[in-house]
């Protein structure tokens, strides 16, 4: 017996915004969900609208960026806030906030690659393109 492996969107990771494939509009509201989370001049651009993988992956590169952004903040918080004038408190609230962060965009970065992979393989049946 051969067992044909499937893409299964429904995981823990899958967005909720996000229709799944085989749903009508789904990946609209795939390209719809990874426009909010690039900076919105680049989700008006006409190619990034008709080619959603590419919004994915500016979306990946994106979300790479800004974990390492948090990442910094959250290691050198620390070293450099108390010369900044910053009292103790402040900094443990702000090295929460960073980490709280840092858990939510490799949430959303885990989405993104879920979203990614289920419209590439969308598109690897399609011809003319």
């Amino acid at each position: 017996m051969t067992m044909s492996l499937t893409y299964s969107p429904i995981s823990t990771d899958w967005p909720r915004q996000v229709k799944t494939p085989g749903n009508r509009d789904w990946e609209r509201s795939a390209a719809k969900w990874l426009r909010e989370l690039v900076p919105s001049r680049y989700g008006s651009y006409p190619l990034l609208i008709r080619e959603p993988v590419l919004l994915a992956r500016h979306a990946q590169i994106q979300l790479q960026q800004e974990i390492r952004v948090v990442r910094t903040a959250l290691h050198s918080a620390r070293a450099e806030l108390p010369s900044m004038g910053m009292p103790e408190s402040v900094i443990e609230h702000t090295i929460k906030l960073y980490a709280a962060e840092l858990t939510q965009l490799n949430h959303i970065a885990r989405a993104v690659r879920v979203v990614t992979q289920a419209l590439v393989d969308g598109n690897s049946g399609r011809t003319g393109r």
